[in-house]
Order: structure tokens, then C-alpha cells, then sequence
């Protein structure tokens, strides 16, 4: 009998959360789903297990609060608990406003999810990753993490860190096996913008008027790359811009 494998995937119903459990079930893993909005993770799930006959496991939670995360993932039978693949996605913009201006409370949301949110999960799923000596971390970081634009400062600030513990998983891992990537995008239409915008979404659009962005499945598709390579290689990190972007603040808009 074939053992399938099982990938989690945070952030997982809209956006490049929702295109990597589309991919990764077409793939034949079985998932584990993290994400805060039930009804909607309820309907992806089905959908995922009766198009492609795989096992899904649902987990209501907000990667900010370490106990009831821990709980949901800790109390999950042991067999899902050898996870093959953490995809760290759950993220966010909020706000885009000079450092003097910015709100405290879009500041901690940013640095909670973006940071401590990934911290939580990987803290929990490393041991597991370790106890079998194998497994793939997927971290999503942002070209804001590798360039600053004005009033990006704080999210900035958070994919900045999320490059620096990438870097960090990666060395002190290393000894046990357990690959990690970083995967970081430019534009991407998803919801991303409308978050940031806290729902304007005419404001929202304008981020991608005058070019092709990125779509959340080319980004699936990267992440898919650096998973299925064999066994001795590692993407440390990969960075993927639109062709009308050269870097976070240049852009060809026609």
C-alpha cells in the first residue's frame, strides 16, 4: 500500500493558500487545512476531497493564538502529524501609511500573523518534521522583503523577518534533514490588496491597473517546483516578479 503524503497549508482558503491546496491534492497529498473563516473552509474542503479523493483535515483557528493552534494540531491523530510539507502562507498587509501616521493596532496585527503566526506553526510542526527526520517548510515572504517602498515600513519590516528566519530554519534544521524554502512573490492578484485596503476595493484594483500581475497558481506552481525536486536539492529562495516589475517599487504600467 502507497503512502500518501500530507502537506499543511495555513491561510488556506483563498488566495496562494487556496491554489497550493488545489495543486497539492492534485498531487495526490492528503491536507491539512488552517484557516479562520469556517463556513468557507468548510466548502473548500469538501470540494478538494470529492474532486480529488483525498483526506482533509480542518482546523478552525488564527495562527496568532499559539495555545489554540497548538491544541487543534496537537490533538490530531498520529498519523497526521507525519506531515511531508508546511506551507507557512497566513499573512497580511494592513494600512499603507507613513511610520508616523501607521496605526498600532494594524502594526500588531502584521507582526502577529506575519511573524509570530509562522513561529507558532513551524515551532509545532518542526518537532514532528524532526522526530522523522525528513520533511519541506514553505515560508512565504514578499518582495517587501527584500526591498522597502514608501509607507510599506512595518509589513516590510515583517517579510524582512521572514527572510532572516528562513535563512535561520534552514541552518539550524540542516542537521535533521528538513528542507526549507522561501518563496518570495511581487504582485499578485488575490485578496492581498483588499485586506490591505480593509476593503476598498476600488483602491485595491488600482495596485494592478496597467499590468499583468502574478495569479495565486503561479506562485502554487513554484512552490510545487522546489517540492518535487529530488531529494539531494534545496531551493533555498526564490523570488518571482510579474515581467512588468522589476523590483518593489519599479514598475512598467501601460
Amino acid at each position: 500500500m502507497i503512502q500518501m503524503k500530507t502537506a499543511l497549508i495555513t491561510g488556506a482558503t483563498s488566495g496562494i493558500g487556496a491554489a497550493c491546496a488545489h495543486l497539492f491534492a492534485a498531487q495526490g497529498y492528503n491536507l491539512i487545512l488552517v484557516a479562520r473563516r469556517a463556513q468557507l473552509l468548510a466548502d473548500h474542503a469538501k470540494h478538494l476531497e470529492d474532486k480529488y479523493a483525498i483526506e482533509v483535515k480542518k482546523i478552525v483557528a488564527d495562527v496568532r493564538d499559539f495555545e489554540n493552534l497548538s491544541y487543534h494540531l496537537e490533538t490530531l491523530p498520529a498519523q497526521w502529524k507525519k506531515v511531508n510539507v508546511l506551507i507557512n502562507n497566513a499573512g497580511l498587509s494592513q494600512g499603507l501609511e507613513p511610520i508616523n501616521k501607521g496605526s498600532v493596532e494594524d502594526w500588531d496585527t502584521m507582526i502577529d500573523t506575519n511573524i509570530k503566526g509562522l513561529l507558532y506553526s513551524t515551532k509545532i510542526v518542526s518537532n514532528w518534521m524532526v522526530a522523522e527526520k525528513s520533511g519541506h517548510i514553505i515560508n512565504i515572504g514578499s518582495i517587501a522583503g527584500k526591498d522597502v517602498y514608501p509607507n510599506g515600513n512595518v509589513y516590510c519590516a515583517t517579510k524582512h523577518a521572514v527572510d532572516a528566519l528562513n535563512k535561520g530554519m534552514r541552518i539550524d534544521l540542516l542537521p535533521h534533514g528538513i528542507k526549507v524554502t522561501a518563496i518570495h512573490p511581487g504582485l499578485v492578484e488575490t485578496e492581498f490588496s483588499i485586506v490591505r485596503f480593509k476593503g476598498d476595493e476600488g483602491r485595491a484594483k488600482k495596485v494592478y491597473d496597467g499590468l499583468e500581475p502574478l495569479i495565486a497558481d503561479d506562485i502554487a506552481e513554484a512552490i510545487w517546483f522546489a517540492v518535487s525536486r529530488p531529494a539531494h536539492v534545496n531551493i533555498n529562495d526564490m523570488l518571482i516578479m510579474p515581467t512588468a516589475q522589476a523590483n518593489g517599487t519599479i514598475i512598467d504600467r501601460k
